[in-house]
């Protein structure tokens, strides 16, 4: 049974198809509200894929998988409002020409004007502004990014972060509507390996909050949940064990990686032909 804030994911033998092949296929999850689930994997070997099925942005094409108790595919567009995505080359990314405040400030104002209730709506203005500062704050200390560190604070254009700035400015925007799941993709892509464990300590802190957080990476951290994706169309991953909630917290002892396994036949050209032929909402 779900917390009140995180979202349980599952899913068994599920699998998305593109007209040339496979972007993943045979993928068994279990993961508990608050989980740090980690989707392992080289480039092209249908990690997005996944990360947007799971999260009701890709239509999958055969299996079952629910989260926070809504079924996939009948209810996409309901997991759709209970998750929000981090940085998704091609689908979310980050206006490099807007400044961290203009985002932070047209986030906020999306968030109340589609997801803010009617009565929200009729809310003196300097009320509504001070609920939007609220948020904006709470989720900008959530991700760990302080605007007064940054080279002209707020004002700072999107093009002149540093990589890991980006992607805390990103994971905060998505926290802004209090999502129930997180999704972040190329988690660890162009990350020294300080930066790799500051990002992977940053979506821990959001799952130990309760949030659910799914993280595509190219080498998953230990005691996270592990869904590792293959390469090739005639290699599979035999295991077949199942999936248990990992220990993240006990840093004294750190725990193997729970393994989701994964059975695919997968190509660069399917993954590709899976993003056009599936389409995202």
């Amino acid at each position: 049974m779900d917390s009140p804030h995180g979202a349980a994911v599952t899913a068994e033998d599920f699998g998305l198809k593109g007209p040339r092949g496979w972007a993943f296929r045979g993928v068994r999850l279990d993961a508990p509200p608050g989980a740090l689930v980690a989707i392992e994997g080289p480039s092209g070997s249908g990690r997005t894929c996944l990360l947007l099925a799971l999260t009701g942005r890709m239509r999958p094409s055969e299996g079952r998988a629910e989260v926070g108790g809504l079924r996939l595919p009948r209810q996409m567009a309901a997991v759709r409002r209970i998750s929000a995505l981090g940085p998704v080359p091609g689908v979310s990314e980050l206006d490099p020409a807007f400044t961290v405040a203009e985002h932070l400030r047209e986030r906020a104002l999306l968030q109340r004007r589609f997801d803010g209730s009617l009565r929200a709506l009729f809310r003196p203005r300097a009320e509504r502004t001070a609920a939007a500062r609220n948020r904006i704050d709470t989720a900008l200390d959530a991700a760990g990014l302080d605007p007064a560190t940054l080279p002209k604070a707020e004002r700072t254009s999107v093009r002149d972060l540093e990589r890991l700035e980006a992607l805390r400015l990103s994971v905060a925007l998505a926290l802004i509507g209090r999502p129930r799941l997180l999704a972040v993709d190329d988690t660890d892509l162009k990350l020294s390996d300080a930066e790799r464990a500051e990002a992977w300590e940053l979506l821990r802190s959001v799952a130990d909050s309760g949030t659910t957080v799914l993280a595509v990476c190219s080498q998953a951290p230990g005691g996270a949940i592990t869904v590792r994706t293959a390469t090739t169309v005639t290699e599979s991953v035999s295991d077949t064990a199942d999936v248990t909630e990992a220990d993240a917290t006990d840093a004294s002892e750190p725990a193997e990686a729970p393994e989701a396994t994964t059975t695919e036949k997968t190509t660069d050209e399917g993954t590709a032909d899976a993003f056009a032929e599936t389409g995202r909402a």
